[in-house]
C-alpha cells in the first residue's frame, strides 16, 4: 500500500522514513518531490564491460546549467537523503521531467527497505536538455512492507553522492 502524504510527514516526523533536507512544501498527495544534485557521471568507454570498472569523468553542474544530449548516457544523485528503515520506496520523474523527454530512472527504481541515501539516478534524454543543481526532478513514494522485514546492506548503502556502477564486484571471486 502506498504511503500518502500525511503519513509521510508523520513517519518523517518520527524518523521512521528520513528525508534531509524535509520541506512540507515538496509534498504531493502520495509522494515527495526530490532535486537534482551538483554531480553528473557520464561514462567515456566505447563498450561498457561489465567484468571491470568503468572508466568514467564526474562533471560539476555550474550554476547556469549543464547540456544533456540523446545518445548519452548519464547518472546523478538526488540533492535529498531519502530512505525508510520500514518502508521500501520508488523513485520516478515528474511529469514536467518527463514531458520534456527526460528519464531519470529507467531500470532500476526500487528502493529498499533500509537503504537512507542519496540515489543515483539514471538519465536519458530525448533531445537536448539544460540541466541545473537543485532543479525539481522526481518524486518518491514509499510503501507499506508485508512479512518479516530486513534491512538493506548491499553495496550502494550509506551513498552520499553519484556513484558509478560496480557491477564488476558480481564477476570477482
Amino acid at each position: 500500500m502506498i504511503i500518502a502524504a500525511k503519513k509521510i510527514k508523520q513517519l518523517v516526523k518520527s524518523g521512521d522514513i528520513e528525508i534531509t533536507p524535509f520541506d512540507e512544501s515538496y509534498l504531493d498527495v502520495n509522494s515527495y518531490s526530490f532535486h537534482l544534485g551538483h554531480t553528473l557521471i557520464e561514462y567515456y568507454s566505447s563498450v561498457v564491460d561489465p567484468h571491470i570498472p568503468q572508466e568514467h569523468r564526474r562533471i560539476k553542474i555550474p550554476e547556469t546549467g549543464y547540456r544533456l544530449d540523446p545518445d548519452h548516457f548519464y547518472l546523478a544523485a538526488t540533492h535529498e537523503k531519502m530512505g525508510s528503515r520500514i518502508c521500501a520506496s520508488e523513485l520516478y520523474a515528474n511529469f514536467s521531467t518527463a514531458a520534456c523527454g527526460m528519464f531519470i530512472q529507467t531500470s532500476a527504481p526500487l528502493g529498499h527497505t533500509g537503504a537512507v541515501i542519496n540515489w543515483t539516478l539514471e538519465i536519458i534524454v530525448a533531445q537536448p536538455i539544460m540541466v541545473y543543481p537543485g532543479m525539481k526532478i522526481g518524486k518518491i513514494c514509499f510503501w507499506q512492507n508485508f512479512g518479516d522485514l530486513s534491512s538493506y546492506e548491499g553495496r550502494y548503502q550509506g551513498s552520499e553522492d553519484v556513484i558509478a556502477t560496480r557491477i564488476h564486484q558480481d564477476f570477482q571471486p
